[in-house]
Formats: C-alpha cells, structure tokens, sequence
C-alpha cells in the first residue's frame, strides 16, 4: 500500500513530459461492497484514500454559445428533456451528497445553467442543506454570464454564493471568434449584474489557446486586475470535438506565466490553497493596473489528480467520478424505479471506491497524453 504511483505524461513544448502523481493518501478498510446490508457510508472515499468534499451538479447540456475548443458550430444533438434530473431528484441528490455524505461544496453547471427556468429553485433547495458539522455548503455557479443580469439577484436571495463566469477575451471580435457568437456585450452586463448582486467573489475562466496568448493574456489579466475581478486561466484539455485538441498545441502554465512576465506583470508564486484546482500568484501593482492574483489550472502539464476531492453528476444522472472518466454509474434509473436513500449512497460510495488514480485511468499514458478520452464532451459532462 505503499508503492507510489505511475506518472502521468503531458505536453510540453514539442514532446512529452514524465510528470510524477502525488503519493495517495491510504485509507485503511474494505471497500464499500454495494450489498445491501451493513453499515451504510458516510463518506465517499476512493481505494486511493481520497474523499469526496466537491460536488459538480450539471443541469443541463444545452449552451447557447459554440465556443470553438467546446462544440462544433452546429452544436450537439441535446439530451431529450423528460431524460434530464427534475428539480426535486437534482435537490435529492445535493441532500444526500451533503447532509449524509458530507460533502461541502456545490457548483452548479452546464452546459449553460441559465437556460434552467427552475435554476432559482434549485439553488434554494441546495442552499437550505446543512453538512453533518451544521455548516451550509458552498454554493457556486459556473455560467457563460448571457441572462445573468437579470437573474443575479434573483439567485443571491435564493442562496447562490458566487459565479465563474466563461470570458476568454474581453476584446468584441476575438470574443466573437471564440464562441460564434457577437454577445460580449450581454455578458459583461451579466458580470456586473453579480457585482449588484453581491455575488463575491467573480471568477473569470479563460482557457488558454494557441496562437494569441501573448496578446490575449496580458491584456485579459490587466483588464481583470482593473474590474475586481479573478481570473483563472485553464489548460485546453481534451474535452471538446476530437480535432480541436493535440498535445502539442497545450499552452501550458510556464508559457502563460512566460507572457505574463514579458509583458510587465510582476508575479511571485503563492501556492494552491485548500487543494483547489488553481495555483495562484500574487500580482504586483503596476503603472496600469492594481495589485491582485492570477491562477491557472494546469490540468494537463501539472496535474493535480492526487489531491482531488471532486464527484459530477450529469444532467442525465450520470454519477462520474473524473472529468476524463470513461465509464458512468446511473443514479437516475434507481431513483425512478424507488430506490431508497440508503440504496443510492450504496451506489454512489462502490463507484467512488473505484475511482480511477488519474485522468480517467489507472494506467496514464492513453493516447501517449496521460489522457483517457471520455465519451462525451464538456457540456454534457459538466465543468
């Protein structure tokens, strides 16, 4: 139990890179059977010692953006509405996760979560949840911003925490070659929205592409700094149309902090706190620009499988314990056909003991990228 793990591999400039998993944390315990008696879990810990304290919770697959590494322009064929989780089996679901499994955040994604009517309801029934220790989970919101404006303090009282909102450039006509849509406009009135709102703090996702980075970044985190703003940059990963993605084009962490610094941005390394996805630096303030921070999630050249505390639950209900993972559990079907809390946890806590070591796989090195493609894309899974 103590053997350390096999590395995973990811892009670097022109060739790949042997980058080692952290040892994992060993639980001792037989793992949970499934069978139907015997004491019921209380937590969702996998054979690696990693528990579950993050749920992603998707409620819809439908996004009314074509964002090029996301889609093709003519979108996805969409899950059929009756096969999606109603408000009352995603609210059931969030109680188990929270009140019997101590889980203590919820982000809500897509798709596009906004294109719910039912999102306010929702967020009320997740924010009325209490963990084990009497505490609210955390209840956050991952959103391409278009319709925020209008529902932002709607969702505050109902209960939502705060929003990462999609924003890859802030310039209209880059903005509108990314996603095939002219709407930067409709969302920096959704960002300000929040900021009414009280919605704090917000999170700006930007993943990081080939070609303009050393235009895009600089002026992207300068714009942030300015406006309050957090922006994390995320890794391109393998999650969208097949054609979009090759090792190779990876912008990685080091050529993102690399456009930072030659453009004039003063950074010193703060760490990853809390075992969150985003490593930070500390921005110093400049002649155009404030002091702050700046993140990147480096899935790809940095990958941080061994601390990750993360479950998703598909729109669909599909249970899937990795971003990358190749198979799923049903958790809707159960529910319909009367399964019991008990049952449920059961199915829920054997999945999670089988979660794979990392990137969808016990063995890293599929498809020569440390990568076991899933079957669907991002916005059916759920960010």
């Amino acid at each position: 139990m103590t053997t350390a793990p096999p590395a995973t591999v990811a892009p670097g400039p022109g060739r790949l890179t042997a980058l080692p998993m952290p040892a994992p944390r060993w639980r001792a315990g037989q793992p949970p059977s499934g069978a139907q008696d015997g004491p019921v879990p209380q937590e969702l810990v996998d054979r690696h010692g990693r528990t579950v304290r993050d749920l992603r919770l998707s409620i819809t697959d439908r996004c009314n953006l074509r964002c090029t590494y996301c889609m093709p322009a003519q979108g996805l064929e969409w899950l059929p509405t009756p096969s999606l989780l109603t408000t009352s089996e995603l609210a059931r679901l969030g109680r188990l996760a929270v009140e019997r499994l101590g889980v203590e955040r919820i982000r809500i994604t897509g798709g596009e979560p906004l294109l719910r009517r039912d999102l306010e309801e929702i967020v009320s029934a997740l924010a009325a949840l209490r963990t084990p220790a009497g505490r609210r989970p955390d209840i956050a919101l991952t959103t391409n911003g278009l319709g925020l404006e209008r529902r932002a303090q709607g969702l505050r009282r109902a209960g939502l925490a705060r929003v990462n909102v999609s924003v890859d450039s802030l310039d209209p006509e880059d903005y509108a070659a990314i996603t095939r849509r002219h709407r930067l406009n409709d969302v920096l009135a959704g960002i300000a929205g929040a900021q009414e709102a009280g919605l704090s703090p917000i999170k700006i996702n930007a993943v990081a592409m080939p070609g303009a980075m050393a235009r895009r970044a600089p002026e992207l985190l300068r714009q942030c700094l300015r406006r309050g703003w957090q922006l994390r940059f995320i890794e391109h990963m393998p999650l969208g149309p097949r054609e979009t993605w090759r090792p190779q084009d990876v912008v990685g962490a080091a050529q993102i902090l690399q456009a930072l610094r030659e453009a004039g941005f003063e950074l010193s390394e703060a760490g990853r706190p809390d075992r969150r996805p985003a490593a930070l630096w500390r921005v110093a303030e400049g002649a155009d620009h404030p002091a702050g921070s700046v993140g990147i999630i480096a899935s790809v050249t940095a990958p941080f499988c061994g601390d990750c505390d993360r479950t998703r639950i598909t729109a669909d209900g599909r249970l899937m314990t990795c971003l990358f993972s190749s198979t799923e559990t049903d958790l809707r079907t159960p529910m319909r056909q009367g399964a019991d809390d008990d049952a449920l946890i059961r199915i829920w806590a054997g999945a999670t003991w089988l979660k794979p070591l990392a990137h969808g796989t016990d063995a890293p090195g599929a498809e020569d990228s440390g990568f076991a493609r899933p079957g669907r894309t991002m916005s059916a899974i759920g960010g």
